[in-house]
């Protein structure tokens, strides 16, 4: 970011544009367990012009404190399962690495619209499988080392295309591993501690964090996380389905515009 751009995003707009994006970012952070990079990112690209490397960089910085008010909320709710998310984070950790080694050797397009499709299959899985709210993560060896696969899978997505967290994991524990909604978003948070640190510090290193506007983001992100978590538990799950296909939706159609912007490239 040039010594121009820097200066319009100190401007006092700036700043109310940073703390709606944070209060939008965290109150879907709580609701749907996810870390809110899928919004903060486009909204600091389209609104304050950031670099896609910068808002990625920002949006990361700003999961962590938004995340970690996530869990507390959950964690009173009982709906964490702990262990889990530490072995779902050691593989995003370890599939990250090799995302951004695989970055400069696959298709992005291909890459795109295959998440694409992912999504579809997770829109449609959504509208037949009612998690209940009772359902359990109960771990043992054969399921613990799937959850290290799919942290690892998480991880590559995420270095390759720039997408993941909680728009991986919570489905999937919800569709394959029979968790309930609520632990499949409380887990997913926690899980993103430890990943968006790991990620932060590195971005840093790269000059590619805006430790002001993060600060900002993630503070406005903070005083909202607990009111989408608190929603979350007195929704009716077909409804927390709907809605979390509806966000889903969403981010499908992001990636599609990417994934033909970069074919006419």
């Amino acid at each position: 970011m040039t010594e121009e751009d820097l200066s319009i995003t100190r401007e006092p707009r700036a700043y109310f544009t940073f703390a709606f994006i944070g209060l939008l970012a965290g109150l879907l952070s709580g609701l749907f367990g996810v870390g809110g990079g899928t919004v903060i990112v486009p909204l600091l690209v389209l609104m304050l012009h950031y670099g896609q490397r910068l808002g990625a960089g920002t949006s990361l910085a700003a999961i962590v404190p938004t995340a970690s008010i996530g869990v507390i909320s959950y964690a009173l709710a009982d709906a964490v399962a702990w262990i889990p998310a530490l072995i779902l984070a050691g593989g995003a950790v370890v599939g990250a690495q090799l995302g951004t080694w695989l970055l400069p050797k696959v298709s992005q397009a291909a890459l795109r619209w295959g998440f694409v499709a992912f999504l579809v299959a997770v829109i449609v899985s959504l509208f037949v499988v009612i998690p209940s709210r009772e359902a359990e993560l109960v771990l043992g060896w054969g399921n613990g080392i799937g959850l290290a696969g799919v942290g690892v899978g998480t991880g590559i997505i995420a270095g390759l295309i720039g997408v993941g967290g909680g728009v991986v994991v919570v489905p999937v524990l919800m569709l394959v591993f029979g968790t309930s909604d609520l632990v499949a978003k409380g887990t997913s948070l926690l899980m993103m501690i430890p990943t968006a640190i790991s990620g932060t510090i590195g971005n840093l290193r790269h000059g590619n964090v805006d430790l002001l506007a993060a600060g900002i983001i993630g503070l406005a992100a903070c005083t909202t996380t607990a009111l989408g978590a608190w929603l979350a538990t007195i929704v009716d799950p077909f409804v927390g389905n709907m809605l979390f296909a509806g966000y889903l939706v969403f981010i499908a159609v992001q990636m599609s515009v990417k994934a033909i912007r970069g074919r006419r490239r």
